[in-house]
């Protein structure tokens, strides 16, 4: 823990123009990034009067080493380059609207010979018709179950639709009314298109049409006593309605925008927004986000359309409006970057009456409950996380708290397709981006210490590169392995423990604690004991550790048998005459597997970029003799028998 007074600059080396400020560690590690009207006076204020900082803002302050700024030209400038830092470096202690994914919207492929309903996510493309954004993913499922029984329109992949073509027999949608079977002649091109295009009216917003148009073949029915026909009918009538139950009209049906609202407290605060589209509520959406400083609505409210809308990669998903609780000090300048990303005017208000702030209370309603939800669920979670880490440091007697802690481990067969793979816990949680897989080969793959000291050597090599290069640089490192754990974890006892104690005593990093854990007894080696440290079998540290040490094993074992397939499919086509290594990589990347290239007909092998009919022959003569040859032994035997 560093002295904020260590690192404060003098008042008059701070300019008073406008800029963007950061904040970083002792491994140049940025951990905030801030904008001011003033860089002297904002900065001014974290260092005099520190113990009266907010909890979150002194806990940055001491844990930083040194705070670096940038002057720019206007607000408008500090705006874009802020939101570049937070992006580019995912400070820790910056609030962070994120999840991940992007929004789910229900696309309708008209740019296809068969049109195709599905749930597609990242950017627009040509031809396809879009609805929504829905949230969750699981309201446009539900949605396009019911729509499918009205209108049978495909719903399946490339790769199903290609398989019924070949056998001449629909899937299970087909044969249960969901599907009008195009693969299989069921339906004409035209006839089917005509369907998507009804399909589209409906969704949207235009269901009046098909409504009468069923309403008065329920009534023809019943005229000419067909009654099943007429109960089929009404149940479309009925799925129909239930549809748009869903997406109640709340406003006027030009109306496109997004309404955000906050609830908070001192140390956390929740964020809900609707997407209302043709006046429907389409999706909704929330984060609840940990407070660094003693932030504002406004302040607060800013960093949320910097963050949402900067990531949209398909900027025409930005609405015409966006309505919030409260709007930021430089509302004129957001409200023109967002108009300068979408590329048309966007409206940023405050709704001050009707139907729109009667909305904004109902989403302020639903941030409430959302925050208050998420403390009844989260208090015990960050207490038992803090308490594990806690115990772990005084079990362990390591002068830091436990912040990164890193686990590798080894996976191979009978020594072959030897790999390693680190996992990442930050703050006792996963930090996945950071989670690598390591190819064992050479000597270091004869046995599990050999590759245990490769991969610990080659991660802190690379740790130690990185930390050369970004002080050459006089910049902060991007990649995640130019910074060092607090704690490294082996899988395995004290053969494996001593192995990555050797590798990093060998790197000069004597003073990096290496702890091994053993699957027998969950014992904790430490290098070079003969006994090892038992934890109570109860304590939350021993739990956490062997959550760590079984997700290393998981992502270990799971490139393991990735490799093992690959090797085993490009190994089946060795032999192919005429089938050099290139076209071989790609038929093995086309397929991922020997059972799957088995199962592949003439005409998908044809698919593969380079493969001709008379290769593709060559590779199935191929696979066939080699299935006949594994299979004479077995059958010679059980002649015998």
């Amino acid at each position: 823990m560093s002295d904020p007074q260590s690192y404060r600059p003098r008042p008059g080396e701070v300019p008073t123009d406008p800029g963007v400020y950061r904040f970083q560690d002792q491994h140049g590690r940025v951990i905030y990034v801030g904008k001011a009207k003033n860089l002297r006076s904002r900065l001014n204020s974290y260092f005099t009067s520190v113990t009266t900082l907010h909890p979150k803002t002194y806990a940055m302050v001491h844990a930083a080493y040194q705070v670096q700024w940038t002057v720019v030209g206007s607000e408008l400038e500090a705006i874009q380059l802020e939101y570049t830092w937070i992006k580019q470096h995912t400070p820790r202690f910056n609030i962070m609207y994120r999840d991940d994914k992007s929004y789910p919207y229900l696309a309708v492929t008209m740019n296809e010979k068969f049109p195709r309903v599905q749930v597609m996510r990242g950017d627009k493309k040509r031809g396809v018709r879009y609805f929504g954004p829905f949230h969750p993913a699981k309201a446009i499922r539900e949605t396009v179950d019911t729509m499918l029984r009205v209108f049978p329109v495909r719903s399946c992949s490339a790769g199903v639709f290609r398989r019924a073509e070949a056998s001449g027999r629909p899937c299970l949608l087909g044969y249960i009314g969901k599907c009008s079977a195009p693969c299989v002649g069921e339906i004409s091109e035209e006839d089917h298109r005509k369907l998507a295009e009804k399909f589209c009216e409906v969704m949207g917003g235009r269901p009046g049409p098909q409504m009468q148009r069923i309403e008065t073949q329920m009534k023809d029915a019943v005229a000419d006593l067909r009654f099943e026909d007429a109960a089929r009918h009404r149940d479309d009538l009925e799925a129909i309605r239930r549809v748009f139950e869903r997406n109640t009209v709340v406003l006027s049906e030009e109306t496109q925008a997004d309404i955000f609202a906050l609830a908070e407290d001192e140390l956390e605060a929740a964020v809900q927004v609707f997407h209302v589209r043709e006046g429907r509520i389409r999706g909704q959406r929330g984060w609840v986000v940990e407070k660094v400083e003693n932030t504002s609505t406004a302040g607060m409210v800013e960093q949320l359309l910097m963050q949402v809308y900067g990531s949209i990669p398909d900027t025409e998903r930005i609405p015409r409006e966006v309505l919030v609780p409260a709007l930021p000090g430089n509302h004129a300048e957001i409200e023109r970057w967002l108009s300068e990303r979408r590329g048309a005017q966007v409206s940023l208000r405050v709704p001050q009456r009707g139907d729109k702030k009667a909305l904004l209370g109902t989403v302020e309603t639903n941030a409430e409950q959302s925050l208050a939800l998420h403390k009844a669920r989260r208090t015990s979670d960050i207490t038992t996380r803090s308490e594990a880490l806690r115990e772990l440091q005084e079990a362990l007697d390591a002068p830091e708290p436990l912040m990164r802690i890193e686990c590798f481990d080894i996976s191979h067969t009978g020594g072959t397709n030897v790999v390693a793979s680190m996992v990442v816990i930050e703050d006792g949680l996963p930090k996945k981006k950071d989670y690598r897989h390591f190819s064992i080969r050479g000597a270091a793959a004869r046995d599990d210490t050999a590759a245990m000291y490769d991969v610990v050597s080659r991660r802190f090599t690379r740790y130690l590169k990185g930390k050369e290069e970004a002080k050459e640089a006089a910049e902060p490192a991007e990649e995640s392995f130019a910074y060092p754990p607090s704690l490294v974890v082996v899988d395995g006892g004290q053969p494996q423990v001593n192995a990555a104690r050797e590798a990093l005593d060998a790197l000069g990093l004597e003073a990096l604690p290496v702890v091994g854990l053993a699957k027998r007894l969950e014992e904790l080696w430490l290098p070079y004991e003969d006994f090892p440290v038992i934890l109570p079998r109860a304590s939350e540290s021993l739990y956490m550790l062997q959550r760590i040490r079984d997700e290393a094993h998981r992502f270990a074992i799971t490139y393991h048998r990735s490799k093992r397939s690959k090797q085993m499919t490009a190994s089946a086509l060795d032999d192919v005459p005429g089938l050099g290594p290139s076209r071989r990589a790609a038929v093995v990347g086309h397929f991922g597997s020997v059972a799957k290239l088995r199962e592949a007909s003439l005409e998908q092998l044809c698919e593969v970029p380079g493969i001709g009919k008379d290769t593709a022959q060559r590779i199935l003569d191929h696979l066939r003799a080699g299935q006949e040859a594994a299979n004479a032994p077995a059958q010679q035997l059980s002649t015998e028998d």
